[in-house]
This record gives C-alpha cells, structure tokens and sequence, in this order.
C-alpha cells in the first residue's frame, strides 16, 4: 500500500513530466496542488477512499474528478498508467499481466490475438464473450477476471453505452487525431523514448497533450508488438481522453478497405466514422450546388 509521501511524489512527477511535454499549465498546477493535499494529509489516503469511496477524495481540497480517479488508481494497483505512458514506459502486457488469473502467456495472447491494451478493452472482450474463444480462458477465470476489474475500475460510473460524458464524437476524436499528425510531422511536439521496442533508446515518439471542452488528451504514434510487425508506428494513434470518470483510450487508424479506404477511422466505431464522412460529403455537396 502506497502511503501518502509516495503519491504525492508520483502525482509531482506527473507535474513535471506534463510541464516538460508542453500541456496546459492549468492540467499542471492541478496535479501539484492535489501532491500537496495529499501530502499534508493527517489521515493515510488509503483509508479515506476505504472509508468514504472516491467522494472521499473528491472532498478534500484541490481534488476533482479527473485527479480522484488517478489517487484511487494508484492506491488499488500501486501503479499510474499515465505516469508510466508520460516516462515512455507504458507496457500492455505488463498491465494485462496485473489482473489475477493473467501470467505473462496469456497477456501475450491477449495482446497479440485480440488487440487488448488496456483494462477497458480487457472487460469489454470478458463481458462480450471474445475471451471464451480464448483456450485457457473458462468460465471460473472469466467471471474471476470481471469480478477483479469491477473492483479495480470502479463501476460508480455508467457504461460507455449509456454516458454522454464517456462517449465522445468521432468528429472530436478525428480532429485529436489530425492536429497529433500534422504536429509530428511539422516536428513541433516533444518526443519521449520508449522503453519497448527501442533497443538503442533513441527519443522518436511524439506526444501531444490538448484539451477539447472538459476532456484532457494525450496522443501518441502506437508503440505496440503489432504496430511494430505490420510496419504501423506512423500511422496507428492512440488517443488517451479523460472527461472526469476516469480515462479511455480510442485508436485512429487509416482504413485499408471498403468505402472508407484512405481515410482515417477509429477502430471499433466504423459505422459512426461512415456516417461522419456521409455526413461530410452531403454538405460538401449541397454547399457545392448552391447558386453563387
């Protein structure tokens, strides 16, 4: 169990690594200012979330949703995603590897067969049945494995399905998507050096943080086993949102196939990506018919 001195220095070190990578100076000063209420905290934060849950934490000074989620997570795991993604180490299958009931085979399977990333995407496949096709995945580790991460995700917060805040616009997602792109390729981003897949630890990976409304971005070429085998390290974009209820992450691809070849996408909602370009195009169309 982490106490109070040790968040509060992971929390600083977020701090100081967003202020490096050129992030809005606001999203900076909130992760000191919550590494000083944690730090001066007379009671162990540990025993305020036992206790009172993430509106314990909500409640203390300087803390609100978006940093809530970010104690908890490092008081449950010991560990911050973000934190390792800002310091180039972020590893799937290390994270995979986290849950009980997952060794390192399986999160390699998980990994490489499914695509699965994170947590989210790892209840998503447990709860839609894609795990089960899975051999060594039965029905006692799946249910195992949904029980762990309901623990561990916190389900106060509504489903991605049924909340406005989690489901975010392609639209907004492509323009992320777009601006990451064009920022790399000018050379106008900080870049980091991964730990994977990066024997001579050369600093290539761009990173981007900005802002859309209330939801806090960070984007990055992805830095994954299959990104590197199928040759998509400048293509495929990992964009990490957070609009307060905890953090998600959505992948932008440029599609190779079918009506939409040639134009980016966000893997898994390609149905909406069609309707977004549709969309575009009958406006495009009826602005282009319109007398002058």
């Amino acid at each position: 169990m982490l106490l109070n001195d040790q968040v509060a220095r992971r929390l600083e070190e977020v701090a100081d690594l967003l202020h490096e990578q050129g992030a809005n100076i606001f999203r900076v000063l909130a992760y000191r200012r919550a590494a000083n209420t944690v730090r001066r905290l007379a009671t162990p934060v540990s025993e305020i979330l036992h206790r009172e849950g993430i509106d314990g934490l909500k409640g203390l000074p300087g803390i609100g949703d978006h940093l809530a989620v970010a104690i908890r997570h490092l008081v449950s795991s010991g560990r911050l995603p973000m934190l390792e993604r800002l310091r180039g180490e972020a590893d799937p299958i290390e994270l995979l590897m986290s849950v009980p009931g997952i060794g390192r085979i399986q999160a390699e399977r998980l990994h490489d067969e499914l695509g699965i990333e994170n947590l989210e995407e790892l209840e998503a496949a447990a709860q839609d049945g894609r795990l089960a096709d899975l051999a060594g995945f039965g029905h006692k580790r799946i249910a195992g494995i949904i029980d762990s991460l309901g623990t561990r995700l916190g389900h106060v917060r509504k489903t991605l399905e049924s909340s406005d805040q989690d489901h975010v616009p392609v639209a907004e997602l492509l323009d992320v998507d777009l601006e990451y792109r064009e920022l790399a390729q000018a050379g106008k981003l900080h870049c980091i050096a991964p730990r994977r897949f990066n024997p001579t630890g050369q600093t290539w990976l761009p990173i981007l943080h900005t802002r859309r409304g209330e939801r806090e971005y960070t984007a990055l070429f992805s830095n994954t086993a299959r990104a590197h085998r199928l040759g998509k390290t400048h293509d495929w974009v990992i964009l990490y949102h957070d609009g307060g209820s905890g953090e998600r992450q959505a992948t932008a691809i440029t599609a190779q196939h079918g009506p939409m070849a040639d134009q980016r996408i966000i893997r898994g909602r390609e149905t909406e990506c069609l309707e977004y370009y549709t969309s575009l195009a009958s406006v495009a169309s009826y602005a282009g018919g319109r007398p002058v």
